[in-house]
C-alpha cells in the first residue's frame, strides 16, 4: 500500500488505533499498579495478550509500538508484528525521544529526537513499521503556552513528518494540549486553536503532503481540576468547531487521544462528535489507557487471567468502535 492507502486504512469505518507505545518507564508505572514486575518478559506478555485477542482486528486498524516491542517475539517465536499482521492490523512506531525542558522557557517542554531520525526510520521500515508517531506537549497555566513553545514544537513536528514521508512512513502528528490544570474549556479551546494553526503552518513550510498524514490531537475539554466541567455535548461541539477552523480538509483523518480521560468519558466524547454528522475528515481514535485500563486491571500479571483480560479488552474496543461510528449508548456500557 502507498502512504495514502495506509492513512485511509488506519481511519477505516468502525476502526481506530491502539496506542501501545508506552516507554519502559511508563509501562513500569502501569505494571506497578497491578503489582507486577516490569521485565522484558512481562512487557512482552502484556502486549502479546492485547495483540492476540481474537478478532481484535475488527476494531483496531493499527497499533503504535515502542522500539522494544517492534523487535520482540511472542512466546511461540513469531514476531509481535506478525501477530498484528495476521489480524490485518498495521504496525506503527513511536519515534520521538520524549519531552525535555525548553531552553529559556519556565517549565515548558519541547520534544526531542530529530538527530538520527532519518536512519532510524529506514530501520523501522525494514522491521515492518508503516506509520509513526511524534508527541508534542503543550501545557496551560502560569502564562503558558507561550508562542515560543508552540512554535518550537510545531517546527519539530513538521520536520519529523517530512522525514517520515521521505521514508515512506505515514506520520501521525500529535500536538497534545494537556488536561492538567484548572483551566476552563474555553482556555483549552484557545490553546488548541493557536497550536493547530502553528502546526499546519509548519507542515506547509516543510512540504508535508497532508493526504499522507494523520492528526492525533487532544479533545477540547475542561482542565482536570476545573470546578466547572464541560458536558459531553459542549466538548463535542467546541472540539469540532475548533478543528473546522484549523485543520485542512486534505487531512484524511483525526485520531483523537484520550489524554487521561477515563474509558467511558473518552468513549462518550468520541461518540458525540460522530453523532454531529459527517465531517471533512474521518473522526476516529488513538487511545492508550482508554482502551487498556480494564484489561490491565483484569490481567494482574497472571497467566490464568489472560482470557478474561482479552475479553475485557475486546469489550472496550467494541464500545470504542461503536463510538467511532456514532452508534454508542449508555445501555451498551451496562450490558457489557
Amino acid at each position: 500500500m502507498d502512504m495514502e492507502d495506509i492513512a485511509a486504512a488506519l481511519v477505516a469505518p468502525s476502526k481506530g488505533i491502539l496506542a501501545a507505545d508506552e516507554s519502559t518507564g511508563t509501562i513500569k508505572k502501569r505494571l506497578d499498579s497491578i503489582k507486577t514486575a516490569s521485565t522484558k518478559e512481562s512487557r512482552r506478555d502484556y502486549r502479546e495478550l492485547l495483540f492476540s485477542a481474537k478478532d481484535v482486528g475488527d476494531y483496531i486498524s493499527g497499533v503504535i509500538l515502542y522500539d522494544e516491542t517492534l523487535r520482540q517475539a511472542a512466546k511461540d517465536g513469531r514476531q509481535l508484528t506478525t501477530l498484528l499482521e495476521d489480524q490485518h492490523i498495521i504496525p506503527g512506531i513511536k519515534v520521538d525521544m520524549g519531552a525535555k525542558p525548553l531552553a529559556f522557557s519556565d517549565g515548558e517542554l519541547v520534544t526531542e529526537g530529530l538527530d538520527g531520525l532519518r536512519e532510524r526510520l529506514a530501520e523501522y521500515h525494514d522491521l515492518g513499521a508503516r506509520f509513526a508517531k511524534w508527541r508534542a506537549v503543550i501545557s496551560i497555566g502560569d502564562g503558558a503556552p507561550s508562542q515560543y513553545c508552540i512554535d518550537a514544537n510545531a517546527h519539530a513536528l513538521a520536520r519529523y513528518a517530512a522525514l517520515c514521508q521521505e521514508a515512506n512512513i505515514v506520520p501521525i502528528v500529535e500536538p497534545e494540549v494537556l488536561m492538567d490544570g484548572d483551566h476552563s474549556i474555553d482556555e483549552c479551546y484557545a490553546a488548541t486553536e493557536t497550536t493547530l494553526k502553528a502546526v499546519f503552518d509548519e507542515l506547509y513550510k516543510q512540504r508535508v503532503v497532508l493526504e499522507q498524514m494523520l492528526l492525533k490531537p487532544n479533545m477540547v475539554v475542561s482542565g482536570k481540576d476545573c470546578p466547572e466541567q464541560a458536558g459531553v455535548d459542549e466538548v463535542a461541539s467546541k472540539t469540532l468547531y475548533c478543528f473546522s477552523q484549523t485543520v485542512p480538509t486534505a487531512v484524511p483523518g483525526i485520531v483523537f487521544l484520550s489524554g487521561g480521560q477515563p474509558e467511558r468519558q473518552a468513549t462518550e466524547h468520541l461518540n458525540a462528535m460522530n453523532q454531529l454528522g459527517r465531517q471533512p475528515w474521518e473522526i476516529s481514535y488513538s487511545f492508550g489507557r482508554a482502551l487498556q485500563a480494564s484489561a490491565l486491571a483484569v490481567w494482574q500479571g497472571k497467566p490464568a487471567n489472560v482470557e478474561a483480560a482479552q475479553a475485557a479488552f475486546l469489550t472496550r474496543a467494541r464500545l470504542t468502535s461503536a463510538a467511532r461510528d456514532g452508534e454508542y449508548n449508555a445501555d451498551m456500557e451496562a450490558n457489557a
